[in-house]
């Protein structure tokens, strides 16, 4: 079954049906106020809007790809425009705040380009942001302020008052996403052990031979996690992004295929899953000062 398509907040307003929005480019509406049924929107829906999300007391699933999210514990997340969502069950009763922005509304604004920059709109429904009761109130209070700002009469200044209200919701969500890597501590530490164990397995085996160096996507989709959320819990534990950990364990790999076999140059980049030994000559060299040859030499 196609999903649902939302070209608009007034097309989407209607669907749940909320009352007609103030603004055409962006509203903010209580989970409690939608009176449609939204059984068929639940099979899948799209829309050409932003949309950040806070909701507690929730009691459904939502779908994001394979996998789903459970908001017993309430959460804030994050959708760019024509992500699909569905949600794997009919929803409970809940409440929370639902803010939805049109690209045109912040597109003369930095924020129409920075907005890009937050990693966490590409992140998996089950990555969604958990926040202590004070982030909460936090949140809670910016939503707040733009709503606040949305019932006044539309002036000169309505339009940069609210962007700038996004722009610090979206600093905020950055900052308790940091914190999330720290106090989540255990649990990305057991995916940073895993990711290890995984790089080590991959180079010892014949898999690069066959499949080729591996891919950030295909190392996040190993962990179950999504690209950008990986890259930036390893960036804030490690100081490294993914693709700098793939590095690191393949100048290891490289080292010892270069220090203990009898391989060539070109037969070590070939069995590190290179298609040219040129490009694994210039990382080798980028990553140790040295190339390859002078490397090995260097045991002789």
């Amino acid at each position: 079954m196609s999903p649902h398509i939302f070209q608009s907040v007034s097309e989407l307003h209607n669907a749940l049906g909320l009352p007609k929005p103030v603004h055409p480019l962006v509203s903010l509406s209580n989970y409690q106020d939608i009176r449609a049924d939204t059984t068929e929107l639940a099979r899948g829906m799209m829309t050409n809007l932003y949309k950040i999300s806070y909701k507690k007391h929730f009691t459904g699933k939502v779908r994001y790809g394979q996998q789903y999210y459970d908001f017993d514990e309430g959460g804030l997340c994050f959708v760019t425009p024509n992500q699909l969502i569905s949600e794997a069950r009919p929803q409970g009763d809940y409440d929370g705040f639902t803010l939805m922005i049109h690209p045109d509304f912040i597109r003369h604004y930095p924020l129409g380009k920075t907005i890009r920059n937050y990693g966490f709109f590409s992140y998996a429904s089950n990555e969604a942001l958990h926040l202590s009761e004070k982030e909460k109130e936090t949140i809670i209070g910016v939503f707040r302020s733009i709503g606040d700002e949305l019932s006044m009469p539309i002036d000169q200044f309505s339009q940069d008052v609210i962007v700038s209200q996004i722009e610090l919701l979206l600093t905020y969500s950055n900052r308790f996403y940091n914190r999330q890597f720290f106090t989540r501590k255990a649990a990305n530490h057991d995916i940073l052990t895993k990711l290890e164990a995984l790089l080590s397995d991959y180079f010892d085996s014949q898999q690069p031979l066959i499949a080729g160096l591996p891919t950030v996507q295909y190392i996040s989709g190993q962990l179950n996690v999504s690209p950008h959320y990986l890259s930036d819990m390893l960036r804030v534990l490690t100081g490294q992004n993914t693709q700098q950990h793939i590095h690191t364990k393949l100048i290891e790999k490289a080292k010892e295929l270069l220090s203990s076999g009898n391989l060539t140059t070109a037969e070590v980049a070939y069995q590190l899953g290179f298609e040219h030994p040129q490009s694994f000559n210039k990382l080798f060299k980028r990553k140790t000062n040295v190339s390859p040859i002078e490397f090995r030499q260097s045991f002789t």
